[in-house]
């Protein structure tokens, strides 16, 4: 599964590549060395020096309710039936989804999940920013986001 940073970085280079009247290979032909530059320029326009977060920029946590129970979570973690927010649901994937902050702003993703999720009743293919009163379904589950 790749970072929200490695997708980010695919991105910047595809547009880059795009944008160019001479012809760049594919994100998938070039050097890894060529690939760890772009990461890192992805990681630096980011705010970030790592592929991951250890805690969310400006402390500001991801507050969520799932049923009657509130979570509050100030780094990424995973959701699903064995993710740090344990999901107890037969539709649910062992690692569905993933909650990640940048730059102070929370985003899901879902991480090849069987069934998808959806956010507020439509599927997501990319990692989507998350707002106030945002409904995450993973599986059956609904997840309501309380703050941001």
């Amino acid at each position: 599964m790749a970072t929200l940073i490695e997708r980010l970085a695919q991105a910047a280079y595809e547009a880059h590549r795009a944008a160019l009247p001479t012809s760049l290979p594919p994100w998938e032909d070039i050097t890894k060395q060529e690939q760890q530059a772009w990461k890192a320029a992805a990681s630096a326009v980011a705010g970030q020096t790592g592929g991951t977060i250890a805690e969310a920029p400006n402390g500001q946590p991801l507050v969520i309710q799932v049923g009657d129970q509130r979570h509050t979570f100030s780094t990424d973690f995973t959701a699903g039936r064995e993710g740090s927010l344990v999901i107890d649901d037969e539709f649910t994937s062992g690692q569905h989804a993933r909650f990640q902050a940048v730059r102070g702003l929370w985003y899901v993703e879902d991480l090849g999940s069987t069934n998808g999720t959806l956010l507020n009743g439509r599927r997501i293919f990319s990692a989507q920013l998350l707002k106030k009163r945002y409904k995450i379904k993973i599986g059956h589950t609904v997840i309501t986001v309380v703050s941001a």
